[in-house]
């Protein structure tokens, strides 16, 4: 696992440094929505959390980029009385095609280092961190608009792939729905797109 994680962080490092005179970063926070679909059971519906990171917009072509980003994201979800709270750090790396306009359309594979795991019922909080996966996959879909400010808007969903229960008994999976803000800090111009 931490071949896999090194192995990534080495790609976006590599590309971060050859592609330095067409990168913006930039900060980005949100909303998520999320859930975990438990295989053959009663899914965790729908909970509220947050998301916040920062990010590396580099330009490929006019109209092309791979983005990197950094994001610790609140994540989980509710079951009747219980709630369960998922934290992660994730690292998506997106391909992103961008009109001249400031429309973009992203997607991409998304590494997920689990940083605790907890049930909540009522005031009683119960450690499950070690009833989980410390990682998670998930696939990228989603869709934004950059503004000549620098400001822009972000809507995504995280599809998760692999099972993050180390319960052989059954399979979990994260969804997560996505919506915020990020701003891009414009050093110099882009070739091309925004």
């Amino acid at each position: 696992m931490k071949k896999i994680i090194l192995s990534t962080l080495a790609v976006i490092t590599s590309l971060t440094f050859v592609a330095a005179q067409q990168t913006h970063f930039g900060l980005k926070a949100g909303v998520n929505i999320s859930s975990v679909d438990i295989e053959d059971g009663d899914d965790f519906g729908s909970k509220t959390g947050m998301h916040i990171g920062g990010l590396a917009h580099i330009h490929i072509s006019r109209n092309f980029a791979l983005q990197p980003e950094l994001v610790y994201s609140m994540q989980g979800g509710e079951d009747g009385d219980e709630k369960l709270k998922l934290n992660y750090v994730n690292i998506p790396l997106l391909a992103q095609y961008m009109t001249n306009d400031g429309f973009r359309l992203q997607t991409g594979p998304q590494l997920g280092l689990l940083t605790s795991a907890k049930s909540e019922f009522g005031d009683v909080e119960v450690n499950r961190k070690d009833d989980l996966s410390s990682v998670d996959f998930s696939w990228t879909f989603g869709a934004g608009y950059l503004f000549h400010s620098g400001f822009g808007i972000d809507a995504r969903y995280n599809h998760g792939i692999s099972n993050i229960s180390d319960d052989e008994s059954f399979q979990a999976r994260n969804r997560v729905f996505q919506i915020g803000l990020f701003y891009q800090f414009m050093h110099g111009k882009s070739s091309g797109g925004r």
